[in-house]
């Protein structure tokens, strides 16, 4: 139903990405006539984990020119020795291997094959792969994984998405081992939820879900193993400002975040329209760079006096700005942040985006609507090397 904008690569390669975002099915698009290993099915991951050599044998019956597809790999490590020796000593390349979470392979001891294999990742949907056709108010409360948008209704969406929630500390979390106490987890994801898009202190977030402070810093690294959510760190110019370092979370999916707070339930807080269109602007320009193989580092800007800036990307001597606004109606003083940036780094473009209509230039800052910021970053027209 959807064209994804992610290119296969010519030889072998990682995917990663969260639950749901469609790797299987673009894995299927892209490799129909592949050898498929399966680890979704518990009969699978019995049979793999008790005999690995099974896959060789499989592979050794195919030309080295066919492709070999390993559907969640972190499963059972051990394959990717097979994988190893496939392409070291008989000349296979062509593995696509998939995964929800890197963390047990590296738990596991493997080196994700030594750089034999490049690294891809697969997003929820972007605009551009909707063709812009999903409303921006639904992507901010039901968010773009592909069943969310398929949904029939509002109804079909909430319900998808509080199961994805339950199956996510069902199956990635309890099943994979990946932490000792669930109900400890589960308050700290409730926690982590109200924190989404602010800056992240772990001491104090320990204090509020009741979890010792190391215990937490390591809930957080699986909280970003398995692909749930993921830092932005602070940009820091060489200027005579005092700029804030702490690093802020971002979840992968709105839909998944409202699900996580109880936002479906309950009313959120007063603030949460703007942190919604700030993930939501934030994933697609994620994916963007990712897919398009735009270099560079992304990252926020915030100063101790209360100056801030929602994300700046920078590489070398470019440097873009954009802030986000959930209004509809645009406030000269949505400026302030931008321009006190400007002051440090003139030569950097910037951008307001908001939810209002009408497209402004206010002292050199481009005012957008988001429809037309999406499509424009899209376009290649924000972040371009």
């Amino acid at each position: 139903m959807f064209t994804r904008t992610l290119k296969p690569p010519t030889n072998a390669f990682f995917l990663f990405g969260p639950r749901g975002t469609g790797k299987s099915t673009w894995i299927r698009t892209n490799f129909p006539g592949a050898l498929t290993v399966n680890l979704l099915t518990q009969e699978n991951i019995v049979r793999y984990e008790h005999e690995p050599g099974l896959l060789r044998a499989q592979v050794l019956t195919r030309p080295t020119s066919d492709w070999v597809v390993i559907d969640e790999v972190q499963r059972i490590p051990k394959l990717l020795d097979e994988v190893h020796y496939l392409m070291e000593e008989e000349g296979y390349k062509r593995f696509a291997l998939t995964g929800s979470s890197a963390r047990k392979l590296r738990r596991g001891g493997t080196n994700l094959l030594a750089g034999r294999a490049v690294l891809r990742n697969l997003y929820p949907l972007t605009t551009a792969e909707t063709r812009y056709s999903v409303p921006v108010d639904q992507l901010m409360r039901y968010g773009s994984l592909p069943l969310s948008v398929t949904a029939s209704d509002d109804d079909a969406r909430e319900d998808f998405l509080r199961s994805y929630a339950t199956t996510y500390l069902a199956e990635e979390i309890k099943a994979e081992g990946l932490v000792r106490d669930l109900g400890s987890y589960s308050r700290f994801l409730e926690v982590a939820a109200i924190a989404a898009g602010q800056r992240t202190n772990i001491s104090g977030l320990a204090r509020d879900a009741g979890v010792a402070r190391d215990t937490t810093r390591g809930y957080f690294d699986v909280l970003i193993d398995t692909l749930i959510a993921d830092w932005l760190p602070a940009y820091r110019p060489r200027a005579k400002v005092k700029e804030v370092v702490l690093p802020k979370l971002y979840w992968f999916d709105t839909g998944v975040l409202n699900a996580a707070i109880g936002a479906f339930d309950q009313p959120p807080p007063s603030d949460w329209d703007g942190i919604l269109l700030e993930h939501l602007l934030l994933h697609e320009i994620r994916a963007h760079l990712d897919y398009r193989n735009v270099k560079g580092s992304l990252g926020y800007w915030a100063t101790h006096d209360g100056t801030e800036v929602d994300f700046v990307w920078w590489h070398g001597q470019k440097l873009v700005a954009i802030e986000v606004k959930s209004s509809k109606k645009f406030r000269n003083d949505y400026t302030a942040g931008l321009l006190k940036l400007r002051d440090a780094v003139p030569d950097a473009r910037t951008y307001v985006v908001y939810r209002g209509n009408e497209e402004l230039l206010v002292e050199g800052v481009s005012v957008m609507p988001v429809e037309t910021f999406l499509r424009q970053l899209h376009n290649g027209e924000v972040l371009r090397n």
